[in-house]
């Protein structure tokens, strides 16, 4: 029996027979860890609590023929204590999750800097020092530039003009008046400027930043982020159905909606 150890966040579970779980790991050091969990749904589970989805533990497991099994689980941080009782911060959290799992494509590939961003995250979002969809979109733009899709956002995606005119997300990112396809996005320069603020992490930026821009930066990182994926959210369905009541009970923060190009 060849035993390991490394700490993770848990991603999602699922049912296994009666009393059984698989459970779904971004691990520190392996990777994408999809493991067996025996036992964890009776009442009497010694680490059942341990093993539920935005807990960050201490695993110990052995490999098995076809999935590993967890044989220890000790708590590190349990984020799913403060992220439960606040939706907007629930669904910003579980949208992080589910999107660390379809970055993270091969079981047991190495994937630190996600792993140190998912974390990251998840800690931002508890700790309640910025509003959750800023969260949500900062991690949004970092993972997907740790994937190798970072949006180009200071100069032309296309031939790197300055003289930016519109978002177009299959070129890449912001394009010139010369490169930009049809149907791209014309945003308004503050909402350029905090992408680029959430991509670098300047929050003093991003927490200043209109309501207006927020949704516009929203509803763009959404698309990029999905279309790169190739893939829905099911999670950002919820982040954005809370997003457009609090839109509805405060018309203050109602943001400018995304001009389309003509032609």
């Amino acid at each position: 029996m060849s035993l390991y150890r490394d700490e993770g966040v848990v991603l999602r579970t699922q049912k296994l027979g009666e009393a059984d779980r698989i459970v779904t790991i971004l691990a520190k050091r392996t990777g994408k860890i999809r493991a067996v969990a025996k036992g964890v749904r009776r009442t009497t589970s010694r680490f059942g609590a341990r093993l539920e989805p935005f807990t960050h533990v201490d695993l110990q497991l052995h490999t098995g023929r076809t999935l590993d099994v967890v044989t220890q689980a000790e708590t590190i941080r349990p984020y799913g204590e403060a992220l439960t009782a606040d939706y907007p911060r629930y669904t910003a959290g579980s949208a992080m999750l589910e999107t660390a799992d379809r970055l993270t494509h091969g079981e047991k590939e190495p994937a630190l800097r996600q792993f140190l961003l998912l974390v990251g995250g998840l800690r931002t979002l508890a700790d309640r020092g910025h509003e959750a969809r800023l969260v949500l979109d900062a991690y949004f733009l970092r993972s997907l530039a740790v994937a190798g899709y970072a949006p180009a956002l200071d100069a032309c995606a296309k031939c790197r003009a300055p003289a930016i005119r519109a978002f177009a997300i299959v070129a890449g990112g912001v394009v010139c008046g010369a490169c930009r396809p049809a149907g791209s996005a014309v945003p308004a320069g503050e909402t350029i400027g905090l992408m680029t603020a959430l991509l670098r992490g300047d929050w003093a930026t991003a927490d200043a930043s209109e309501s207006r821009h927020r949704s516009e930066c929203s509803g763009l990182v959404a698309a990029y982020l999905q279309w790169h994926l190739e893939h829905g959210i099911r999670s950002l369905r919820h982040v954005e159905r809370e997003l457009r009541e609090r839109t509805t009970t405060d018309p203050a923060s109602v943001g400018r909606d995304t001009a389309a190009d003509p032609a």
